[in-house]
């Protein structure tokens, strides 16, 4: 059975550099009827263990470590057995969030994460956090991007650990070079594709942030 992406969004806030924010973020589920992986579990536990249902959660994979992605990742684990992968560039930022508690496993570029028919490519990409990560089927002809690029633009890079420069060449040399039909499913708000957003390059880089 092919795999199929599922969809969650979960509620919750985000903390960094002293200020505190609500926010929605995506929860994706990739996988078929008996096995799935978790692409950031953000918020709630329970809503994403529900979501998963009877199936076996091998992996949750975080595409980069800001408290709003990772809050709910251990309680997840714990109840599934999952394995938690991050990105090692991160983990200055998990820290911030779950002290006590290392990921289980390291992203490298490059690295395929099987999921129930998906293979998953990482790509990182970082600027919006320096172990930020993206992840990419060519068979499911999408690209799970995180907080490096929305629908209208990158991710934003005014707090610690970002840098606009670096997100901006993630994106020009890693995310734009994707196919343009490319679905683009992003860590909050609406998806988008890799063709309707590459025409824009040079607007952000004249906005600058």
């Amino acid at each position: 059975m092919a795999a199929r992406v599922e969809h969650l969004v979960t509620s919750g806030h985000f903390t960094l550099d002293g200020g505190t924010w609500e926010v929605e973020n995506n929860v994706w589920i990739v996988g078929d009827d008996h096995e799935a992986i978790v692409i950031d579990a953000a918020h709630d536990a329970d809503a994403i263990a529900e979501a998963v249902g009877e199936r076996r959660l091998t992996a949750i994979v975080c595409t980069h470590a800001h408290n709003d992605h990772i809050d709910a990742a251990p309680a997840l684990a714990e109840r599934t057995g999952a394995t938690i992968w991050l990105h090692p560039d991160d983990l200055p930022l998990w820290k911030q969030t779950h002290p006590g508690r290392d990921p289980d496993a390291w992203l490298t570029d490059g690295q395929l994460i099987e999921a129930a028919g998906a293979d998953l490519r990482v790509l990182h990409t970082p600027g919006h956090a320096p172990g930020a990560v993206c992840l990419y089927d060519p068979q499911l002809a999408t690209v799970f991007t995180g907080d490096t690029l929305f629908q209208g633009g990158p991710g934003a890079t005014g707090r610690s650990y970002s840098h606009f420069p670096t997100i901006i060449t993630s994106i020009r040399d890693r995310l734009l070079a994707l196919p343009p039909d490319t679905r683009v499913l992003t860590g909050h708000g609406d998806s988008t594709t890799i063709g309707a957003e590459a025409p824009h390059l040079d607007e952000w880089i004249a906005r600058g942030h």
